[in-house]
């Protein structure tokens, strides 16, 4: 086996992964404090074509070339817009009644926009209590929870198999 090089990759130009058609997803990072975080969800979504990306309470630098993004000051004013632009708005929580990342089935058919938590705290409890479902990822060692980075990889991993033509 040989390694490919960078130039055998045929990636998109950043003109042409704009033209490129996404997958109807929406990320978006509740109080995300870490710019390691937010730039590796910005790498994630240019890799999987996320639709768009929303920063609640926090500021991009430096990854921002490819993927749209928006700037929201509240993360309920970003929940709002997206319900009334028809998605599915997900928590990634562990919650009551959160569907396991293994049993979730997505319909191609609807938007979803899936909200990542402050590394902390997780999803603020008023945002959780306005998405229409929690999403968790099955754990199965000692620690509570995934990097926030981590977690959005598979979650936009699994979304991206589900979703793309």
């Amino acid at each position: 086996m040989r390694k490919l090089k960078i130039t055998e990759l045929n990636r998109l130009t950043p003109e042409a992964f704009k033209d490129s058609k996404k997958i109807p997803l929406v990320v978006v990072l509740d109080h995300v404090r870490s710019l390691n975080n937010v730039g590796s969800v910005f790498r994630t979504s240019d890799a999987f074509r996320v639709e768009s990306i929303y920063l609640c309470d926090k500021t991009a630098l430096g990854a921002e070339e490819t993927v749209d993004w928006e700037y929201f000051e509240d993360t309920m004013e970003a929940v709002d817009k997206l319900k009334q632009q028809g998605y599915t708005v997900c928590a990634v929580e562990q919650a009551e009644g959160s569907t396991m990342l293994d049993n979730l089935l997505l319909d191609k058919n609807k938007k979803y926009a899936v909200i990542m938590g402050n590394e902390v705290k997780g999803v603020q409890q008023c945002v959780v209590d306005n998405c229409d479902m929690c999403i968790e990822i099955p754990q199965y060692g000692t620690k509570h929870s995934l990097n926030v980075s981590v977690t959005t990889g598979i979650i936009i991993w699994d979304f991206f198999k589900q979703l793309s033509d």
